[in-house]
């Protein structure tokens, strides 16, 4: 069942225990947007997580207007629940690596880090950590092996991608306490993201032995199992809403926990069911007086001098509302589509101004309300 924009009652949240949440959806979408609202949203009462971006676009950066990020984890922002608009509460229990911090009002202040993967900082770590080359892999750098290896091994990428990720979910610090409480991957779109996942696949041909296969394992290990949710973006129209049914059973045919669907941009239906049933009888003489009830006939009381000020608005004011009806009947057949899934599901509203860091909050607060994080 889908939750609603708004809703304010505050829900249990749906996923305890998921750890790695991997966010994808059809361009155009959102999908990097909502990947950071609901980083924000887990970050709150007093946790950490850690967002990571796989693509080289720094969508991140520039989401929360800071510069280009690095190849290492940094703190991005802190967050608390007032900021997301919801009441303030104790520091969560056992959160990672003891960050909860107090902030003004009483409210504990999570934190949010980022990374953007390096693909070639990430391959030569792993040449580092595996095979000890040291400098000789700075000098394979140099020469262009590392753009060669990811070229024509694209699974090789995939690897270090997703093993980035997945180590960052178990890491745990010298206390043996997680280092972060959950972590967020903006991964690539909907009709690349099972093959992405699926790295065990794309290796095999490669490497049936050795450090690369034993990382595509330990990747898989993680990835399949409950600490790990694949959640998809989308919109209520026909071609999201159809990539994210095909995405989910490519999904569960290979194996990978399905986790929910996030509706992005839901614009607020205008007119009630019964408005929308009426708008295709016909309704001038309606329409007529009541935009002349409303003042918008002018200063005339004469019924032909308000008729004919407000008749040249009321066929473009009946072509809106017909499309109106059309927009809602086409949307409620496209969450009918998305029920049939059977996966806890999201709405989140179309914010008109654009998305700023104060959107990104609300967004944040919404998902925090609907029990995504």
């Amino acid at each position: 069942m889908a939750r609603t924009p708004g809703q304010a009652a505050r829900r249990d949240p749906d996923w305890e225990g998921v750890r790695l949440h991997v966010v994808s959806g059809k361009g155009g979408t959102g999908k990097t947007t909502v990947a950071a609202a609901l980083a924000l949203a887990l970050a709150a009462e007093g946790r950490r997580t850690l967002l990571i971006e796989v693509e080289g676009r720094q969508g991140i950066a520039e989401l929360f207007g800071i510069a280009a990020l690095p190849y290492e984890e940094r703190r991005i922002a802190t967050v608390t629940p007032a900021q997301l608009g919801l009441p303030a509460s104790g520091a969560a229990n056992g959160s990672a690596g003891g960050s909860a911090s107090g902030s003004p009002g009483g409210s504990v202040s999570g934190e949010l880090h980022a990374l953007a993967i390096d693909t070639e900082q990430a391959l030569l770590e792993y040449l580092d950590m595996f095979y000890k080359l040291g400098r000789a892999g700075k000098a394979l750098q140099k020469v262009g092996f590392v753009d060669f290896a990811t070229t024509i091994a694209p699974g090789v990428r995939d690897v270090l991608l997703t093993g980035k990720a997945c180590e960052a979910a178990r890491r745990k610090g010298p206390d043996g306490r997680r280092t972060y409480d959950a972590v967020v991957m903006d991964a690539p779109p909907t009709g690349r993201i099972t093959r992405f996942l699926n790295v065990n696949s794309e290796v095999a041909g490669l490497a049936r032995i050795g450090p690369i296969h034993s990382q595509a394992q330990a990747v898989m290990r993680v990835l399949k199992s409950p600490e790990t949710a694949v959640h998809l973006v989308t919109l209520l129209e026909e071609m999201p809403v159809q990539e994210t049914v095909d995405g989910i059973t490519e999904l569960r045919e290979a194996g990978l926990p399905v986790g929910g669907v996030l509706v992005n941009m839901v614009r607020p239906p205008l007119l009630d069911a019964a408005a929308v049933a009426a708008v295709d009888g016909d309704h001038r003489e309606e329409v007529a007086l009541a935009l002349g009830e409303a003042g918008l006939g002018g200063r005339s009381r004469k019924p032909e001098t308000v008729r004919a000020a407000v008749e040249p608005l009321i066929d473009p004011l009946l072509a809106q509302a017909r499309e109106h009806a059309e927009r809602v009947e086409l949307e409620r057949a496209r969450r009918a589509d998305l029920q049939h899934l059977k996966l806890p599901t999201y709405e989140l509203p179309l914010l008109g101004e654009g998305v700023d860091l104060g959107a990104l909050y609300r967004l944040a607060g919404e998902l925090k309300r609907q029990g995504a994080a």
